[in-house]
């Protein structure tokens, strides 16, 4: 599990739900979607320490100057560590927020050409992100 903890700097709502913004790590900012609001939970508000959870299988990896795509959370980094199996494989990055994990496809690894110490971006859809007090 990517864990690192950051503060709370803007929530918007919208009924029952709340589009979080956490600066983590380097002014990194993180965008969370959460099933609740400031009236129904506490640790929803501006200035909270919290901390940023989410699955190595939810980010997804991007490499080249330029994607048009509709992910908010774009992580740049540098290719730390590459552990390939036969059918997954291990992508660890450097980034301004600390070490992000990633497990994708051996097959997409050999499509992106990855390598150690190469520009990627760790990117993560706003659902996938959860969030825990510290």
């Amino acid at each position: 599990m990517n864990s690192s903890p950051g503060t709370i700097v803007d929530i918007e709502v919208s009924g029952h739900l709340s589009l979080v913004t956490v600066e983590v790590h380097s002014k990194t900012l993180i965008k969370a979607i959460v099933v609740e609001t400031p009236e129904s939970a506490d640790y929803l508000k501006k200035g909270e320490a919290i901390n940023v959870l989410f699955k190595e299988t939810e980010v997804v990896i991007g490499v080249g100057e330029s994607f048009h795509i509709s992910l908010q959370n774009r992580i740049p980094g540098t290719i730390k560590s590459i552990d390939k199996g036969a059918l997954l494989g291990k992508v660890v990055l450097e980034t301004p927020m600390g070490e992000v994990t990633s497990i994708i496809s051996s097959n997409a690894m050999d499509q992106l050409k990855l390598t150690n110490n190469a520009p990627a971006t760790a990117l993560i859809k706003l659902n996938e992100i959860m969030l825990a007090k510290l």
